[in-house]
């Protein structure tokens, strides 16, 4: 059970260990030694302790004194960050703000916008997901995120307000080590249908479309990353973003196959930040969609 401590007896009591005597501490705090003196005393017998030694010509702080002071700094801290939070929730920033990105998503320009907002709004609480493809719209649908950056399919989310933010090139790329790796000659469906693909599946929805499908012997991942890994172990061919595997071709552990049928891979895929048309955005969530749409994208 609380007891009748006050925080102006807690600042007391740090303001009498940074200054080192009763009468400096009511200096810094503007009032007179007798009401810190008052106040020190009344905590004591509150608790039932002797905070401070008496018996020479100054104060000095006991163990529990020197124990209890810097409880009373961390007790202050917290009463200053309810404050603030309070305040600036009562100006119309959200409690906390959750966002979800999609693993295809370009990291770089997501973490220059929440650095942004960290220095906006530094005690807004912020959750922060990573997702496989296309969780980042089922967050944004299912209220567990309010923003998202994700793969999506505007027509099919009308109850989504989304706004493109780059344009992703899909590239054909193999282990440096596997047959089409090896290959002089462009590559036509009939070849490159001889070879197992390694496709990236909506583990939500796997009944749904697959772009640029050509093999009857396809391995289905949910995850980007681990089907990097089994590309460039040399399991199969696959489409993968160009800005994920930049590094892999220059270093020469992956091949970008030539292709002589440009209709196998689609144009630019537009990626998107969203949120839901029905739920209003709090103040740091609207700062931060701003930011996102103006970040200079890869």
């Amino acid at each position: 059970m609380l007891s009748a401590v006050t925080l102006d007896q807690l600042r007391m009591l740090i303001a009498i260990e940074e200054t080192g005597s009763f009468s400096a501490a009511g200096r810094k705090l503007r009032r007179v030694q007798s009401a810190v003196s008052h106040a020190i005393q009344a905590l004591e017998e509150t608790k039932g302790l002797v905070l401070f030694d008496r018996s020479g010509r100054a104060p000095k702080f006991t163990d529990a004194g020197r124990a209890l002071v810097a409880q009373a700094r961390q007790v202050i801290m917290q009463a200053e960050l309810f404050d603030r939070t309070s305040s600036a929730i009562a100006a119309g920033l959200e409690p906390e703000l959750t966002i979800a990105v999609d693993t295809i998503i370009p990291i770089e320009p997501v973490m220059r916008s929440l650095a942004g907002l960290q220095r906006e709004f530094p005690n807004l609480a912020l959750t922060a997901y990573t997702e496989a493809a296309w969780g980042g719209e089922r967050r944004a649908r299912d209220g567990s995120a309010m923003i998202a950056l994700c793969l999506l399919d505007p027509t099919s989310a009308q109850d989504l307000q989304a706004s493109p933010v780059m344009s992703m090139t899909l590239v054909p790329v193999a282990g440096s080590q596997h047959p089409l790796a090896l290959e002089n000659r462009p590559l036509s469906r009939e070849i490159l249908s001889q070879h197992v693909q390694l496709v990236l599946t909506n583990p939500h929805d796997p009944s749904g479309p697959s772009h640029s499908v050509v093999s009857p012997r396809v391995w289905r991942f949910v995850d980007l990353s681990r089907r990097l890994e089994f590309l460039l172990a040399g399991f199969g061919w696959g489409t993968m973003p160009l800005h994920l595997v930049e590094r892999h071709l220059a270093d020469g552990r992956l091949k970008r196959l030539a292709l002589d049928d440009s209709g196998i891979l689609p144009g630019p895929v537009p990626l998107y930040v969203a949120h839901a048309r029905a739920r209003p955005l709090g103040k740091g969530a609207r700062w931060l969609l701003d930011n996102l749409r103006a970040q200079a994208w890869p």
